[in-house]
Order: C-alpha cells, then structure tokens, then sequence
C-alpha cells in the first residue's frame, strides 16, 4: 500500500523543493494555487509543509484534511482510497479540537466519515453513518446557510432512507436502528443547499437523486439534466456527473 502512496505524490516533490526554503506566506500561496488548479497531490504537500513551518494552526489543518479527501477521487484502488481518507479524517479532529465552533472544520469530520463508511463493516457503518449526521447538522447550528451542510445531511437523509427492507430490519434487530431519515427531508435539505449555491452542479446533483429517490421522477430527469449541462467548479465535479449519469439510466 505505502509503495503505491508514494508512487502517487512523486510527481509533486520537485515544486516542493522550489519553496521549502520559503517563508510560510509563500508556502501559502502555493499551496492555495496548487489547490485552486486541482492539482491535489503538490497541494498536499504544501499544505503539510505549512504545518511543519506554523505547527497547531487549524485552517491549514483542515486544508490538509481536504486534500487528503479530495485525493480519493485520483485513485481507484480502494486501499489507497481508504488510507487516504482514514488520513483526512486524523486531519479533520485535529482543526475540531483547535477551533471547536468552526463550522467547516466540523463537516470535514462529518464528510470523512462518510467517505470511511464505503469501507467499513455493518456495524463501523452504522456508527459513521451516526457521526455523519451528528456533525452535519452541528455544522448547520453553527451556520445555517452552508450549502455543503445541507447536502451531507441532504445525502444522509435519502441514502438511509433507501436501505432496502432487510437491511433496515438487520441493523434494528442488531444495532438498534439508525435515526429517523426521510426523502422529503432529503429534497428540502438539497433543493436549499442548491438554492444557496446554484453554480456547484454536485448540489443539484444530489437533489435530482433526492427527487428520484422520493418517487418524482420527471422533476429528478429534469435536475439531473440540468446539472450535467453545468460546467465542472469543484475537483470531484467528475464523480457527481458520473452519479447524475447513472440517475438518469435508472429513468431510462
């Protein structure tokens, strides 16, 4: 697994070594650039040198957090996947314990779990699935118009919704059940999340699934459509087409 990491920051050592001898404004700015480009695995790197230079500093903490997320979407290989987000995660709770009512540094927990949950048995699943939901709404106490907040507990709501019959009756005999998740709780949460950000096709995305999955199926082509008529504005844009795509197949 580590020889595979490796292999896949390599790229990045070469722009690392043009600013290690720089002060931390010039670490910054690379790194920011780097980010805003997409190109995730020098950003990485950046922003851990930022920590190495100004240790304990909680938006660069979560930067790294962020990148470690976003690095999900540059592998297919699922171990990679995993490490790369257990990472993100370690990163997330360090920026919570330094700065505990900021609201970004809350929903990158939340969406770290998320992420770790694909990987994990029922159980560890049913517990992620628990803390996903606990610090997104956490983050939305805290900011009630962050649009990001309300399409991870939009996306929350309408995945737990659409457990099948068994696996629904399973987790309550064993785990005791998940809290209470509904599609129109879906809908209302990503139809806001769209409405404060209308130019993130990821939001409108996750809505059109919502719409489908609450059973309003010409309203769900339609928003689906919509969003993959949309320009790419966020690095993991790629996997929301590829979910829209798949939404609508299910029309088809």
């Amino acid at each position: 697994m580590f020889s595979r990491l490796s292999r896949w920051v390599l790229s990045a050592f070469a722009i690392i070594s043009v600013v290690s001898a720089a002060n931390l404004d010039d670490v910054l700015k690379a790194a920011l650039a780097a980010e805003a480009r997409w190109d995730t695995p020098t950003a990485l790197l950046l922003f851990k040198q930022a920590d190495t230079l100004h240790p304990n500093d909680a938006v660069i903490l979560q930067k790294v957090s962020k990148q470690y997320s976003d690095a999900t979407s540059d592998t297919t290989d699922p171990v990679v996947k995993q490490h790369l987000a257990a990472e993100a995660l370690v990163y997330a709770r360090r920026a919570v314990t330094l700065e505990p009512k900021n609201p970004v540094n809350i929903l990158s927990v939340a969406i770290c779990y998320g992420k770790l949950a694909g990987f994990s048995d029922t159980r560890t699943k049913l517990e992620y699935s628990r803390h996903v939901k606990e610090f997104a709404e956490a983050a939305l106490a805290l900011k009630p118009d962050y649009d990001y907040a309300h399409h991870i507990l939009g996306r929350w709501h309408y995945e737990v919704a659409t457990l099948g019959v068994g696996t629904r009756f399973l987790v309550k005999l064993i785990y005791g059940g998940l809290p209470a998740a509904s599609t129109a709780e879906a809908v209302r949460q990503l139809r806001r999340a769209t409405e404060l950000a209308p130019e993130k096709p990821a939001h409108r995305v996750e809505l059109g699934l919502a719409l489908l999955a609450d059973g309003q199926r010409e309203l769900a082509r339609q928003i689906l459509g919509q969003a993959l008529a949309m320009p790419k504005c966020e690095k993991y844009d790629d996997e929301s087409f590829a979910r829209a795509r798949a939404g609508l197949e299910k029309l088809r």
